[in-house]
């Protein structure tokens, strides 16, 4: 049996913009349904949505079959989490709220087997192995990770330079919402401020030679971080595409007064 290639990294080094959808819902079949749709990848939310290493497990094997990348977020950037998605198969991680390049570099380690890192030998226990039936997993996994780091306050924009210089960092991904409140513009993650500093740090991580990414759901701004540099982009989310197609039902059938009643969430960035 032969360890899966990571074509969404490969991708990103090759300077193919990868699209991708945000997937909250943490449910294996909400997540089957989703990879089917076209997406290049699929971010599988362990910070914000209620998911944990054993519903991830159910997921990554929902949309093992399917044409698409899963991409995993974990709630922090702690050793002993990384080694849990990565045992259940994740190759892809997307680590929240890394500040220095201390952190960034701790977490290049934790991905990867020693000599190279600090990841714990457990690989016989392991869906990331096929319960070693993959051979030679451990001294084949390093070259398949992908690690994909937040920067979404002021000291990490202050300190992105050297994040991006971090060897075995694969791409920094932008949060405007948490950047946003870090500035002072809290819940505007579209402010002519944020927006710059956005789109001045996707120019320092391309000329780092890393991948630039970042989620928006609005069509035109998606737009311009791809003409910009950005390289994975997420261009909407679950919860908000099924939120907004159910109130949209309920509206057409509900006018006048009663259809003023229903709740309107705005379209926009959701990050």
């Amino acid at each position: 049996m032969r360890l899966p290639i990571n074509t969404f990294r490969d991708a990103l080094r090759a300077g193919r913009p990868q699209i991708g959808l945000w997937v909250g819902l943490a449910d294996a079949n909400a997540a089957e349904a989703l990879a089917g749709a076209g997406f290049d990848w699929l971010l599988l939310d362990g910070e914000h949505a209620p998911n944990d290493p054993r519903s991830v497990l159910d997921q990554l094997r929902a949309v093992a079959p399917y044409p698409v990348h899963p991409v995993v977020r974990v709630v922090e950037g702690q050793v002993a989490l990384v080694k849990q998605y990565l045992d259940v198969g994740a190759q892809t991680l997307l680590v929240p709220m890394v500040d220095t390049p201390e952190h960034a570099a701790l977490m290049v380690r934790a991905m990867r087997y020693a000599p190279d890192g600090i990841r714990g030998m457990g690989a016989a226990l392991a869906r990331a192995s096929r319960w070693n039936q993959i051979d030679d997993y451990v001294n084949q996994a390093n070259g398949q990770m992908c690690l994909l780091v937040q920067a979404e306050t002021t000291l990490a924009m202050r300190n992105l330079d050297a994040i991006a210089a971090v060897e075995g960092v694969d791409g920094v991904f932008f949060g405007p919402a948490d950047l946003s409140a870090s500035m002072g513009f809290r819940g505007q993650p579209t402010h002519p401020e944020v927006q710059r500093v956005i789109f001045d740090g996707i120019a320092t991580v391309r000329a780092a030679g890393k991948a630039p990414g970042i989620l928006t759901s609005d069509r035109a701004l998606a737009q311009q971080y791809l003409d910009a540099g950005a390289l994975f982009v997420a261009v909407g989310v679950d919860t908000s595409l099924l939120v907004r197609a159910a109130r949209d039902l309920a509206v057409s059938y509900k006018r006048g007064a009663s259809a003023a009643s229903l709740p309107v969430t705005p379209h926009g960035n959701p990050y």
